[in-house]
């Protein structure tokens, strides 16, 4: 594995169509906040939708690009997508690490799945946040280390930030105006069919004790400005605005603002940012030294890989410089296995780009990537709900040009 870097107005709610998705989940945007009537844990509730998914996947079998089995990391024919006027030049190859944080199976709060990871570096150790799929419910939970290769080995903490079942999809940054930590994620509230876009702060990221208990940022009421619910938020700021972006799995990203002055409140001006075939886990990024922003976002084809599209402004539209698995961002296609790594994964979901750094620009440097993600091959998703799927955690590096 390469070596990693040591870096520091509201409208009235809106009913949607219900949509189905390939891996057996079924959405439900209801009232702006509102979370799926089958969460990505729950999906067992989905059973009234099966023959529909059933019918998905087929077409994706049968039709789908990942239809020509290609084994995981076979880049033959992967073109490096390089643009002048992007500001990035895409991998032509990436190599994935071994595992490097896996399911506990703990006698106390076992894990299913260790997902959706949020990192920064910060005093010489990375801090990861992560979804972990526990019985009956989803949670954040923490670990921190100094090297890679001891991210395993690490002490789990969950954190305590709410009583509800379902607190997830993390994203961790310092708010310099603030000086303080900010911990955004999507929250279930008990009780009611709403979902939060939560936050929690601290000024001690080393004490993963010290979160304070979820806030709403959105709060799923009359007063929501959101159009959709939603999952997957995301926030990014320039000089003078905060940004939330989230996706529908419609194929649609929206796009929210605020004044930093009133972060983490005042959010308004929901509008839909970008539109294709897109799915969710959009994440946001500014480009160091260029005067762009690069998104990344997950798309479905049964097997999970991302795109990418760039930006010169986070209010501005969005072109797009990887927009297939043939020509991806990550995909099955362009990643394979460094050496010494036995095939464990052809799905790239969920992940995030290692910043330069911790604040809330969100900065990456496009001469240095490396893309920490969730994975695991398509194969063992056979006969299982999506949640029971077994993901882990691992590091996606540039292979050297030199073995290409």
């Amino acid at each position: 594995m390469a070596s990693s870097p040591q870096r520091q107005l509201a409208k009235p709610a809106k009913l949607l169509e219900t949509s189905q998705c390939p891996d057996g989940r079924e959405v439900f945007d209801t009232l702006p906040g509102e979370p799926f009537r089958s969460s990505p844990e729950v999906g067992d509730q989905a059973m009234r939708s099966k023959a529909i998914c059933f019918l998905l996947i087929a077409f994706f079998a049968a039709h789908g690009e990942n239809s020509t089995a290609q084994q995981p990391g076979d880049a033959a024919g992967v073109r490096s997508a390089v643009s002048l006027r992007s500001g990035i030049t895409i991998p032509a190859v990436w190599e994935y690490s071994q595992p490097l944080i896996t399911p506990e199976d703990r006698e106390k709060n076992p894990s299913r799945a260790q997902k959706d990871p949020t990192v920064v570096f910060h005093d010489g150790k990375w801090h990861v946040f992560m979804t972990v799929k526990l019985p009956g419910r989803s949670a954040i939970e923490h670990c921190s280390f100094a090297r890679w290769e001891d991210a395993n080995r690490s002490e789990r903490t969950l954190l305590d930030v709410s009583s509800s079942d379902y607190y997830c999809a993390p994203q961790v940054f310092f708010f310099e105006p603030h000086r303080k930590w900010y911990l955004v994620y999507q929250m279930g509230v008990p009780g009611q069919k709403k979902m939060w876009v939560a936050y929690s702060t601290t000024s001690n990221i080393e004490d993963p004790h010290s979160w304070t208990r979820a806030k709403p940022m959105l709060d799923g009421g009359r007063d929501d400005p959101r159009i959709v619910g939603g999952l997957d938020y995301w926030i990014i700021c320039d000089e003078e605005r905060a940004y939330l972006f989230f996706t529908s799995l419609n194929g649609k990203m929206w796009r929210m603002w605020t004044t930093l002055e009133d972060f983490p409140r005042g959010f308004d001006h929901c509008e839909v940012a970008l539109t294709g075939k897109i799915f969710e886990a959009s994440h946001t990024y500014r480009l160091k030294n260029t005067g762009k922003y690069l998104t990344i976002v997950e798309q479905d084809e049964g097997r999970r890989y991302f795109k990418a599209f760039v930006a010169d402004r986070l209010d501005g539209p969005w072109e797009a410089i990887a927009d297939s698995s043939d020509h991806p961002f990550a995909s099955w296609r362009n990643v394979r296995a460094a050496k010494g790594v036995a095939p464990w994964t052809d799905n790239i979901s969920h992940g995030e780009l290692i910043r330069d750094g911790s604040d809330q620009s969100m900065t990456v440097d496009p001469q240095d990537l490396q893309f920490i993600y969730q994975g695991m091959l398509e194969a063992h998703k056979s006969g299982k709900n999506y949640g029971q799927f077994q993901w882990r955690i691992g590091l996606l590096t540039p292979a050297n040009n030199n073995d290409n």
